[in-house]
């Protein structure tokens, strides 16, 4: 008789990388569909849109036995037209949103990777919700829009606080908190 006992494991690292390999990218996508249609209801059925075919795809791995073994968290970042870069699109699982501040190592990944290609102006568009974590991590608010029925802000992370990481692919290792 097989024991049916809940798994009580929780990571306690997690791998802050550029996503690699096509099941990082597969889950990313699957993640930011669970949370932005089916959480939030942001978008119906897919949240993908044009930016996705030239964007950077982040991911925070959650860790066993120090293998990467799923994506807790995601975002992508781009460079528009005018040479200004781009964060969107940031998600982490429910079931990690306790673990550790994953989305502040996800930004720390995305500003410091782009800073490290040239960029000399980062921007997000930051649900109201999020905007007190974005200005602990030094970013300034300047305009507050609607964005898909939404309150949001146009925010400008200080670049001076991202120094540029080259070491994208292989990322960094970030802890999870003690609870």
């Amino acid at each position: 008789m097989q024991n049916e006992l809940p798994c009580l494991f929780r990571p306690v690292e997690f791998r802050i990388k550029h996503a690699t390999l096509d099941w990082e990218r597969r889950q990313a996508h699957s993640l930011r569909r669970a949370v932005f249609c089916e959480e939030q209801g942001i978008f119906q059925g897919d949240d993908r849109d044009s930016i996705d075919d030239e964007a950077h795809l982040l991911v925070a791995l959650a860790c066993v036995a120090g293998m990467p073994d799923t994506v807790a968290g995601t975002v992508r970042i781009h460079r528009d037209e005018h040479g200004r870069w781009w964060g969107s699109r940031l998600a982490v699982d429910l079931a990690f949103r306790r673990s550790g501040s994953l989305g502040a190592a996800l930004i720390r990944l995305a500003v410091s990777s782009a800073n490290a290609i040239g960029c000399d102006t980062f921007l997000a568009h930051v649900q109201s919700q999020n905007v007190p974590l974005f200005r602990k991590l030094r970013w300034e608010s300047l305009a507050e829009e609607t964005l898909r029925d939404r309150p949001h802000h146009l925010m400008r992370a200080d670049l001076a606080a991202y120094p540029p990481f080259h070491r994208m692919a292989d990322g960094f290792v970030a802890h999870a908190r003690r609870s």
